[in-house]
This record gives structure tokens, C-alpha cells and sequence, in this order.
């Protein structure tokens, strides 16, 4: 550090040791103006730096300058003004605003001096920068004495650095000393910044409390926080006091407001808010247009949505791509999915690329609302506009050709996404291994499974679940046991369709001990038994002869509800008919006599059933017999 005080002469002290300390600071005061506290044997610095510094004549070694504070000030001090000015000159440089801060106390125990509010500035940013919160309660004394605290930035900063490093106490404790409009809405605004909207709320009530009138400022601060916790009703009563009272609402207080309506299912009222701001000649931007888009296509109003949207698209406003989402997705919902490709290509003439969400959405809302055949078309024109699909498109137009069975077109697709890079999406990896399976090629699909695991792309249990049923048609136990276990090693938790692939393949294989196996353990895990699991344990159960098994499986069946159809109900039956167990089977008939009762209505002459339904009666004889002897119905 150098100091530079003409006509002083100060011997140099040479240091033989390289310092390790680096602090040059370089004020220029004139003899007149140095301040008598400042002894001439004062330290300035070391350097090392290899360079010599231009105030020192010998550049053979560094020299360290020597200087004193008197600790105490003597009466006869500089002037006020050459006091802040030197301060402030110190603080400007973050090696020096300890040392500023030091004779900001000094100066501050003589009584004429007075600090500018520059000079509070500085100290404050110095506080808050070295995080010294000790000593902030004793300065905040000094913004008071010196009459700041009207002082908007200074006390501002002060208590929104105090919030942003979560000192909360010691903001609420300056609140209590400034009680200013500017201290509550920085606080309030530093609670918005760290999400603490309730905390927002509470510090306008302490406000209102304390009398403090709220300026325009507090008022977008705390409807920012109403508007956060979709609470429409206290940001409109907020809006409206702010109104009553003649300040002008900006840009940003018309879109919270709106926006809260139009999210709180108030689209209409939005609208009129939106049309009173434009009379106003308040600037509109292209965030309130894009709420009120997003509102009314979210109740379904398409006509209100497509106006806006046209009204936007002249004055260049559309530039959200989630509105574009949410004007495809009540495209779909209202049945007019061919105006989504007119969204698209609205989006792609405005310069915004289509995002994945978006296509995606057209593609999906082809399948549910037209047919397969359709979505492909709209994915070949999506193509012709220029769009670029994302994974989860790829995936989903994979899902469509696999469907059409045009599985060309699929592998191309596929192949398509892993050149874009897209190698790690497992919807699409399962949708091919699906299709290998549909196609009965399990090599493709165990060399898929193996580049997916390359690739770092786990798979989960639906890959899993199209590679046991796979192998297990094919009767391929050995694969699908690898396959069971792999899943074991890999934290893959088995659904019900894992456990039913499984027992169905040794069913097939008439490993019938294997079937009660993998059953228990599906029921040990807490799995319900559906109409496909019980089929094929009613099968293994009565040709493994494992009567109490099929008796404990039909129970089971019966209290959780299960539902049964006609070949199961067959099946069942019989084998309890089979091995003699009347009472086991009157009590099946009984549990289960919905289904036989559905077999005979099934059964009836259709032209007879119709005519019983209109109302019309057979005669009575065909009646009685029809009630009492079911085998009549049966044979007809």
C-alpha cells in the first residue's frame, strides 16, 4: 500500500523476508488537507508483487512505510466534508473498507461530525458484505440520530440483506426502528425473493398495524404473494384499495391480477380488467396475453382463446410455448384436434421452435380423438413444418407404427432418435421390445435390452414384463428365469403382470409346483388376484391336484371380489365336480352364480330375449320350464 503525502520525508525499512501479504492503497492528500489524527509514521504496505512500485525509489527489495492512528481525535479535526470524502474513498475498495469503517468510528465519536448519507451507504454495504450483523443493531442508533431513516435505498438495502441471509430477527428489530413504507416493501420484497409468501403477508399486517401507509410498492409486494398462493380474492381486494386510493397500477400489478382470476376459474373478469387496462394506454405485454389465453383454454371458452390468440399474433405477442400447450391441449379436449397443427404452425411462423410437450400432445391427441392411421399423418406433416421430436414424441409415434403394425416405419423412428441422440428414453426402448416380441424376434430384443444397458438406460419392469411374456409363449424357461433373477438383482420390483408371465410359461411347461411358487410368493407380497391370475392357477391348481389350493384360491377370489367369467367358472366347477366335493361345489354355485345365470341369458334365443326385454311374456308353460329346469335354457 502507498500513500502519497508530498514533502514528508519517511525513511524506508528494508524487510528481507518476502511478505505475504499484498495491500496497496493509493490516496493522494495534500499536506494541507492531511487530518491531524493521521501520525506520519503510519504502515501503508507490502507488496509482493515482483514488480517495484512507482513510489518507491529502490527496486532492489520490498520496503515497508510506517504510519500511526491516534486513537484519539484531536478537537482542531479536519472538516466534516474532507471526513466523508476520505471514507468514502477508502470503501470503495474492498481491501480498504475495514479500515474506512475504522475511521468511520473515530470520526464518529466527535461531535460535529456528521455522516452523509453516502457515507451510511458505504458502512452499510460494508456490514453486509462480512456478514458483521453484531454490529448492525448499534449502527441502525446512527440512521436514526442522523435522521436516514426516510432515506429509501439506504435502509432498504439494509434490511433486504438481513432477510436474504435469513436474519430475520434482526429485520424484524429494524422494521420496529424505521417504521417507513420503503423498510416494509424491501422486506417485504426479500420474504417474495426467498418464498416465504406468508411471511410477506404478516409483514404488511404489522405494517397496517403500526400505521404505516402502504405506497404502491407495498401493494405489488404483497399481491405478488396473494398472486403466489392462488388466493384471487385478497389480490383483487388488494388491487381494489390500491385503485381507491389514486396510485397508478403498473404493468406487473394488471398481470398478478389477472392471472390470479384466470387460474382461480375467473377468466371473464380477467378479460375485463385486461380491457380496462388497455383504455387506460397501460403497456400490455405478451405475459398477460399468454395468461389470459391460458385461462380461457383451460375452461374449455375456444372462440375467447382464439381471439385473443389472433390478437396477439398481430401485435408480435406470442411468445410462451406453454401457452401454446395449453391452446393444443383444448384443441383435443373440444374434439377440433386438426386446428393443433395450425397451433404449431403458428408457433413455428412466430420463430419458436415447437417443443417436445407440444408435439407430443398432437400426436397423442390423434390417437385418442381420430385414429393411428391419422396420428402418422400428423406426424409426417409436423415433420414437413420443420419440427424436430423430442424423446417423448419419438416415443409416442414408435407406440403408433408398432400399432399399425408398420414396424419399419418404427425401427426407422427408433433409429431416428438414437442419431439425435435420444438413446436413454425407456418408454421408447419398451415400445421396440414390445414390438420385437409381437414379431417373435427375441434376439432383436435381448440385443436391444443389452445396447440399453450400454447406454446407461436402466430398464424397468414394463421391459422387463415384454421379455418374460416373450420368452414364456415361446416356452423359453431358461430365458425367463435369467431374466426373473436379473430383475431380483436390479431392484426391479415385479407387478402383477411379471408374476402372471411367469406362472403362465411354467403352466405351459406343466411345472405345476413351479406355478404354486411364484403364486405364494405373489400373494406373500400382497398381490391381488385378477381374472388372468386366476385362470391360469385354477388350471395349475386342478391338474397339479392341488385341491386345498384351488378351495383356498376360489376363497380368496370371493373376498376380494374378484369377478369371474364363463370359461373360469366351467373350469372351476368342474374340477370340485371332479373330485366329488358336493359341499365345496354347492357352495361355488352359490358364491359364484351370476356367471352361470349370465351364461344362460347369453344362451337364450336372441329374438326371445328381445321380445322379454320389450315386455312381451312366453306362454306359461315355457315359463315354468324355463324357471325351474335351467338345462332348457342351456339347450337352447
Amino acid at each position: 500500500m502507498a500513500i502519497s503525502i508530498p514533502d514528508w520525508s519517511i525513511s524506508p525499512v528494508r524487510c528481507h523476508r518476502t511478505p505475504s501479504i499484498t495491500l496497496i492503497i493509493s490516496i493522494s492528500i495534500t499536506r494541507t488537507s492531511v487530518p491531524p489524527w493521521i501520525h506520519r509514521s503510519f504502515i501503508v504496505g507490502c507488496s509482493h508483487s515482483r514488480s517495484s512500485s512507482p513510489l518507491l525509489e529502490e527496486d532492489s527489495s520490498q520496503e515497508i512505510r510506517i504510519i500511526k492512528i491516534r486513537r484519539n481525535l484531536p478537537s482542531q479535526a479536519t472538516s466534516v466534508d474532507e471526513l466523508n470524502e476520505l471514507i468514502c474513498k477508502l470503501s470503495k475498495d474492498s481491501r480498504t473498507e475495514a479500515l474506512a469503517f475504522e475511521y468511520y468510528k473515530k470520526a464518529r465519536e466527535e461531535k460535529t461530525f456528521r455522516p452523509e448519507p453516502r457515507t451510511l451507504k458505504r458502512m452499510v454495504r460494508y456490514l453486509t458484505n462480512t456478514k458483521q450483523w453484531a454490529l448492525i443493531p448499534a449502527f441502525s442508533e446512527d440512521l436514526v440520530i442522523f435522521d436516514v431513516v426516510g432515506e429509501n435505498s439506504t435502509c432498504s438495502t439494509l434490511i433486504s440483506s438481513c432477510i436474504r441471509s435469513r436474519k430475520f430477527n434482526l429485520a424484524e428489530s429494524l422494521l420496529a426502528i424505521f417504521k417507513s413504507a420503503s423498510a416494509y416493501a424491501s422486506a417485504m420484497k426479500g420474504y417474495n425473493w426467498l418464498h416465504m409468501y406468508s411471511s410477506t403477508v404478516t409483514a404488511y399486517e404489522k405494517m397496517r398495524v403500526a400505521g404505516v401507509e402502504p405506497d404502491s410498492g407495498c401493494y405489488r409486494r404483497v399481491m405478488e404473494a396473494y398472486w403466489k398462493t392462488d388466493d384471487a380474492e385478497k389480490t383483487l381486494s388488494v388491487f381494489l384499495e390500491l385503485r381507491r386510493r389514486g396510485l397508478n397500477p403498473t404493468t406487473q400489478t394488471y398481470l398478478m391480477l389477472c392471472d390470479s382470476l384466470g387460474r382461480s376459474g375467473r377468466a371473464a373478469e380477467a378479460l375485463n380488467f385486461f380491457r380496462e387496462m388497455t383504455q387506460m394506454g397501460i403497456a400490455v405485454n405478451a405475459s398477460i396475453y399468454s395468461s389470459l389465453i391460458c385461462s380461457f383454454a383451460g375452461i374449455g371458452e375456444a372462440k375467447t382463446a382464439e381471439d385473443l390468440f389472433h390478437e396477439a399474433k398481430e401485435k408480435g405477442m406470442l411468445k410462451d410455448p406453454v401457452m401454446f400447450q395449453k391452446l393444443v391441449r383444448m384443441y383435443v379436449d373440444v374434439g377440433t384436434v386438426e386446428k393443433t397443427l395450425r397451433a404449431v404452425k403458428a408457433m413455428v411462423e412466430t420463430g419458436m421452435e415447437a417443443t417436445d410437450c407440444v408435439l407430443c400432445a398432437v400426436i397423442n391427441g390423434f390417437v385418442k380423438k381420430r385414429t393411428l392411421r391419422a396420428a402418422a399423418k400428423a406426424h409426417e406433416e409436423l415433420i414437413a413444418l420443420g419440427c424436430r421430436p423430442g424423446q417423448v414424441t419419438y416415443a409416442s409415434i414408435i407406440n403408433v407404427y408398432s400399432r399399425l403394425g408398420l414396424y419399419a416405419e418404427a425401427e426407422r423412428a427408433f433409429s431416428d432418435m438414437l442419431g439425435r441422440g435420444y438413446d436413454k428414453c425407456v418408454v421408447a426402448y419398451s415400445n421396440m421390445i414390445s414390438m420385437y416380441g409381437k414379431t417373435g424376434r427375441p434376439r432383436e430384443a435381448m440385443r436391444l435390452l443389452a445396447k440399453m444397458k450400454e447406454k446407461g438406460c436402466e430398464p424397468n419392469v414394463w421391459v422387463y414384463n415384454s421379455l418374460l411374456d416373450m420368452h414364456g409363449r415361446a416356452m423359453n424357461l431358461r430365458q425367463v428365469g435369467k431374466l426373473w433373477k436379473e430383475m431380483k438383482r436390479r431392484g426391479v420390483e415385479a407387478d402383477r403382470v411379471s408374476y402372471t408371465s411367469v406362472i403362465g410359461a411354467y403352466g405351459k411347461a406343466r411345472e405345476f409346483e413351479e406355478c404354486v411358487r411364484y403364486y405364494e410368493e405373489f400373494r406373500g407380497n400382497g398381490g391381488k388376484i385378477d381374472r388372468a391370475m386366476a385362470g391360469i392357477m385354477v388350471g395349475a391348481l386342478s391338474k397339479g391336484n392341488r385341491i386345498d389350493g384351488l378351495i383356498r384360491l376360489l376363497q380368496d377370489m370371493k373376498a376380494e371380489g374378484t369377478e369371474m367369467d364363463v370359461r373360469l367358472y366351467k373350469s372351476a366347477g368342474n374340477s370340485l365336480r371332479d373330485w366329488g366335493l358336493r359341499g365345496q361345489l354347492r357352495w361355488f354355485e352359490e358364491s359364484f352364480g351370476g356367471v352361470e345365470r349370465g351364461l344362460k341369458v347369453d344362451r337364450l334365443d336372441r329374438r326371445g330375449f328381445e321380445r322379454a326385454q320389450a315386455g312381451h311374456r312366453y306362454p306359461d308353460a315355457a315359463t315354468r320350464n324355463l324357471s325351474h329346469n335351467p338345462t332348457i335354457l342351456l339347450a337352447q
